[in-house]
């Protein structure tokens, strides 16, 4: 695997979540394309050595993925060998700006559409519910807490009690200092290429 790290140290600009967000973002775009798929590669591996653990007390259990967009870990190939093992997955759909996502049961390799985001959505819509979610974050601090794209569609899908087991997905480089706020709720773990926290 590539020793090469990106360094968002310098990235860290206080209290201000859209200059961090932007700031990550751009650092990660930065990633070249052999450094991404070596990371890709290990956190793929990393992702499925979780995903066995879990499905020990989850057999029958339904895992939450997601789609890679802007330069997000792209475990694809993670989730086809977990749903050749047997595994249920399940992506996010966004219902509307202020809802909680459903998530629709869903296979590699199955029919993808377009939603209004131009993210791709199973063309099926078989509604699952997840026991665990794979999350993409553009960044995370060493409290667990995840830093997104600021929509707060994980926050509402996380907010109701009982949640799924909530594990975010990132790039070591994604680390910065930043305070949560009032409605953000901590992941379970946090999974990157080099470290599980």
């Amino acid at each position: 695997m590539s020793s090469i790290a990106c360094d968002a140290s310098d990235a860290t600009p206080g209290a201000d979540k859209t200059l961090l967000r932007r700031s990550l973002l751009a650092t990660r775009k930065s990633i070249s394309p052999a450094c991404r798929q070596d990371w890709d590669a290990e956190l793929g591996r990393r992702v499925i050595a979780w995903a066995t653990l879990w499905t020990d007390t989850h057999p029958d259990g339904t895992l939450g993925v997601y789609w890679p967009i802007r330069g997000e870990p792209d475990l694809r190939p993670a989730y086809a060998e977990l749903a050749a093992r047997g595994m249920r997955l399940a992506l996010p759909v966004v219902v509307d700006s202020d809802s909680p996502l459903r998530f629709v049961g869903w296979n590699p390799g199955e029919a993808m559409v377009k939603d209004g985001f131009g993210v791709a959505i199973p063309a099926s819509d078989v509604a699952a519910t997840p026991q665990a979610l794979l999350i993409p974050c553009v960044g995370f601090n060493m409290h667990k807490v995840r830093l997104g794209y600021g929509g707060g569609f994980y926050d509402r899908t996380l907010a109701p009690s009982p949640r799924p087991q909530a594990i975010g997905i990132a790039y070591a480089c994604g680390l910065a200092e930043f305070d949560g706020a009032a409605h953000d709720v901590a992941l379970d773990a946090i999974i990157t290429e080099t470290v599980n926290l």
